[in-house]
């Protein structure tokens, strides 16, 4: 096998979920950077848009496409203006997702009193929202004969962390779902579908950053400083650290690696605590 131009993803079409956030935004640029071209997808399209045109800027094909992950009519619209604009999809990352205050216990909020309707947005945002754009872009891949799927697990999905109530069960669902569709890909559809998930550890994000950082003091909140004390790299990840995982993933140089759980965390996960 010849080892040149095994990062190399030019003129392929990627489809990133939650693409205006932080990580996926990040993500975005790095991909683009070796050659891709982007659709990012995010029901904030506005915020989509920036995203797409500061990839615009660097010469990268992009463009935003306003969607909500939870309603397949909008995504299969989605995949028509995909296919109509760059003629296919080589690949999609499903990085919508996220936490809130009310499906998080705290000294104000009880696990007993904790929102039915904020537990259910959290893992159908997480969960379904991984499912539902694998089952529309997905059926694009199986049409094709190829196709690369990332999904973005969580530290949690490996071990519950305390006050995550919803997040937690979520992200071990999108794990589980990624194995279950690696094999259901390949036996169903092609072995040249490869379906896998990255783990991340702690990063902030507008989603967990009420956790993490007083927003007063601008110091870590007393969880914050817990994580800290249990990454054997003492310190929080960056958004960058993501992208050499997430490329490698979607390269030809892990053309053999499929229904796998990459954590990209620091050791958070090799660390017992003592």
């Amino acid at each position: 096998m010849e080892f040149e131009g095994f990062y190399d993803l030019s003129g392929q079409v990627g489809v990133l979920t939650g693409g205006a956030g932080v990580l996926c935004s990040t993500m975005a640029r790095g991909l683009a950077a070796c050659g891709a071209r982007i659709v990012v997808l995010d029901i904030d399209l506005a915020g989509a848009q920036a995203v797409a045109a500061q990839l615009c800027h660097t010469n990268t094909e992009a463009v935003a496409v306003g969607c909500d992950v939870l309603d397949k009519d909008h995504l299969r619209e989605a995949a028509r203006t995909v296919i109509t604009a760059f003629g296919g999809v080589d690949f999609l990352i499903n990085g919508a997702g996220g936490n809130k205050a009310e499906a998080t216990t705290s000294h104000e909020l009880a696990f007993f009193d904790l929102s039915p309707d904020a537990i259910r947005w959290v893992f159908e945002l997480n969960c379904l929202g991984t499912i539902l754009p694998c089952q529309v872009f997905g059926e694009h891949m199986a049409e094709q004969g190829r196709g690369r799927i990332v999904n973005i697990s969580s530290m949690a999905a490996l071990r519950p962390l305390t006050r995550t109530v919803a997040y937690s069960p979520a992200k071990a669902a999108v794990s589980n779902f990624t194995q279950w569709l690696a094999v259901h890909m390949s036996r169903e559809y092609s072995p040249e579908i490869r379906v896998n998930a990255i783990a991340p550890g702690f990063f902030v994000t507008e989603q967990n950053r009420y956790l993490l950082v007083d927003q007063e003091t601008g110091q870590f909140t007393e969880r914050g400083q817990a994580i800290i004390d249990h990454t054997p790299m003492a310190r929080l990840g960056d958004p960058e650290e993501l992208v050499g995982t997430v490329v490698w993933l979607l390269s030809s140089r892990a053309s053999f690696v499929h229904g796998a759980v990459i954590p990209v965390d620091g050791g958070f996960s090799a660390f017992s605590g003592v």
